[in-house]
């Protein structure tokens, strides 16, 4: 995991650097999402490898709970943690748009797949982005609702957003579309990587 997203980190990065390649040009927008996902990345990178350290070593790894209760304790702590929650909700709409518009398509050679390739890799591509935007909505709110009521046991990571939804009649049912969505995703990102532009 850390070396997966290690990779993908400077993959980010280099596009953020480069901003194109050979068959695409990149806008400044997308130069600077890039640099924010490979910066995001590169701090779940430091995360996995911390996980590793304390494993090995013993030590107990802080809980999204925890970190965020610390950073509540901070001057403008609160506002940090909404501003969190807000820009995590900002990505889940942009996921859903993505997807349900196909934009992502755009950044893909459609033209290189079969007509039977072109609509499961459409399909996947909706379904993965969509089940994003669930998840990342869900953790957003996690983080806003804690902050708002100076509770930081209120705040949630994703283990404890998805933890939740069980709790709700609907949420076995729930939780298996949003982990098929993710299988799904998962599976879009692979054969993106056959056809994205580069």
């Amino acid at each position: 995991m850390a070396v997966g997203l290690a990779g993908y980190a400077t993959w980010r990065l280099v596009r953020a650097g480069l901003g194109h390649g050979s068959q695409q040009q990149d806008s400044k927008m997308e130069r600077v999402a890039a640099a924010a996902s490979g910066l995001a990345h590169a701090a779940l990178c430091v995360t996995a490898v911390k996980i590793l350290v304390d494993a090995n070593s013993g030590g107990g790894v802080n809980s999204p709970k925890k970190t965020t209760g610390g950073v509540l304790g901070w001057m403008g702590g609160t506002e940090i943690v909404t501003a969190t929650g807000a820009i995590l909700i900002g990505v889940a709409l942009y996921q859903g748009y993505k997807g349900l518009s196909k934009k992502f398509l755009e950044d893909s050679n459609t033209a290189r797949m079969g007509a039977q390739t072109q609509r499961a890799f459409t399909a996947l591509g909706v379904f993965g982005h969509v089940a994003r935007m669930v998840v990342f909505g869900l953790v957003g709110y996690g983080l806003i609702n804690g902050a708002v009521n100076y509770d930081p046991q209120k705040a949630i990571g994703l283990d404890g957003a998805l933890s939740a939804l069980s709790h709700y009649s609907y949420g076995p049912l729930l939780l298996g579309v949003v982990a098929a969505g993710l299988i799904g995703f998962a599976l879009y990102s692979i054969a993106d990587a056959r056809y994205v532009k580069i």
